[in-house]
């Protein structure tokens, strides 16, 4: 097929379209079945830590834990592949592979239990690193495939038809998993929903392999055949960092902006993994049933809320500009935390809900928007976006190593919760900076 050109919207509709596959790992997997799932084994088993390599740890800490590991595992080899994209030119085929890696590890944590525990959280480590090994190289393509003035509304639709589709392929499983007899299953007990859930494992890395087609037929390939491969081109990756850093003293507000999403990513990251684990531990609820349905219930407001806005923030950034809405985005979730603390009703917790919803699609697509938008002229958009996305999974790995040894040490899931405010402060703090480099700048 000859490759389309840029701003194309058949290539921009494919491109979004990764989204669409690739989220349902993020609605199953991180946020809802595979949590709840995580926590009825616990439950089931009456036990509140586990031992692991010789120490006991609280389950929420392991997640946390495991969740660290495998992002600073993405940070060191985000540089040595995207050195080894940019050499050969094939980011596609890096792109698939991650996607392969991370829809095979869903089907593997159909056998995930307490008793096999080392298996089952590698799958759930190898599903963290396939599905943001492929969001480097998914992110890398903004550039190439959209024109500067598409980059806001392209980047929203990609969100958007992640959380619809995400939605689709939940509600699906959540029939599966509350009315099991529609599907063939004879009874609903607690055995039952076990099983069903982990067939929903399943579902998820089919549907990611089977639409993740669509973005791979149309997305370029940049074949370059530079010749023959050699182990220095490992080291590529790094020194392209390493260039994008010295490049940033050409661009103060570029650099600023990136020291700022550092800060607020990891707290933000860290609220979007650990949520529900929090609401299924935290949260007063009647029982395991009512449990399960209200998380499932809080999660479903979140991704539909998401959409909202998502759609809200490109409005309200045409009239307060990119800075000045991220700040406010930060003020609300330094809200969310205090209020965070204070929530044990189910009502409660379906309110903080509704703002997470708001702001998370809000925070994402315009991170990643406005860091386009701030992007020098360049044809090396995989070392700019590969710098982007090893400072967010850094962050990340902070953020979560922080919130376990808070939760591990305290026994407490408020306490690793509220320390989240510092880096939402700080960020802020960081974000008025960057107003100000852009007006000086301007002058």
């Amino acid at each position: 097929m000859k490759p389309l050109e840029r701003g194309h919207k058949k290539l921009l509709n494919a491109w979004a379209f990764y989204d669409w596959a690739n989220s349902v790992y993020s609605l199953t997997i991180v946020s809802t079945i595979f949590p709840i799932f995580y926590g009825l084994s616990f439950r089931i088993a009456k036990l509140t830590h586990i031992e692991l390599f010789g120490m006991v740890i609280k389950s929420t800490s392991v997640i946390a834990f495991v969740t660290a590991l495998a992002f600073a595992v993405v940070v060191v080899l985000s540089p040595i592949l995207s050195g080894i994209a940019d050499y050969l030119g094939n980011k596609k085929s890096f792109m698939r592979f991650f996607c392969y890696l991370g829809a095979i590890s869903c089907v593997g944590l159909y056998w995930f239990s307490l008793e096999h525990i080392y298996f089952g959280l590698l799958c759930y480590f190898c599903g963290v690193v396939g599905f943001w090994g492929s969001i480097v190289f998914y992110n890398s393509y903004l550039p190439d495939i959209a024109l500067p003035e598409q980059y806001d509304a392209v980047s929203a639709k990609g969100y958007s038809l992640g959380y619809t589709g995400s939605v689709l392929l939940l509600i699906f499983n959540l029939i599966m998993v509350m009315k099991p007899q529609w599907v063939g299953f004879a009874t609903a007990d607690t055995e039952t929903t076990l099983t069903t859930m982990r067939i929903s494992f399943i579902t998820v890395g089919i549907w990611w392999i089977g639409f993740s087609s669509i973005p791979f037929y149309y997305l370029p390939s940049y074949k370059k055949g530079r010749g023959e491969f050699s182990k220095s081109i490992l080291f590529n990756g790094f020194k392209e960092l390493r260039k994008v850093w010295q490049s940033l003293s050409a661009s103060p507000r570029l650099k600023w902006y990136l020291i700022a999403f550092f800060v607020y990513s990891m707290g933000v990251q860290t609220v979007m993994l650990i949520a529900t684990y929090f609401g299924e531990q935290e949260i007063q609820w009647a029982n395991s049933e009512e449990s399960t349905m209200g998380l499932i219930i809080s999660v479903l407001i979140i991704q539909l809320v998401a959409i909202l806005g998502a759609h809200l923030t490109v409005l309200t950034v045409r009239k307060w500009g990119n800075i000045a809405v991220l700040i406010g985005l930060n003020v609300i979730w330094v809200g969310i935390c205090l209020l965070s603390y204070c929530v044990y009703k189910p009502t409660e917790f379906y309110a903080i809900a509704i703002l997470v919803g708001l702001v998370m699609g809000g925070i994402q697509t315009l991170s990643r928007s406005t860091y386009s938008a701030y992007l020098p002229e360049t044809k090396d958009t995989t070392s700019f976006f590969s710098f982007y996305d090893v400072t967010e999974k850094l962050g990340i790995v902070i953020g979560m190593g922080v919130y376990g040894m808070i939760d591990q040490f305290t026994n407490n899931m408020r306490n690793a919760t509220i320390s989240l405010i510092v880096f939402f402060v700080l960020g802020m703090l960081l974000l008025f900076k960057v107003r100000k480099v852009s007006r000086v700048a301007n002058e």
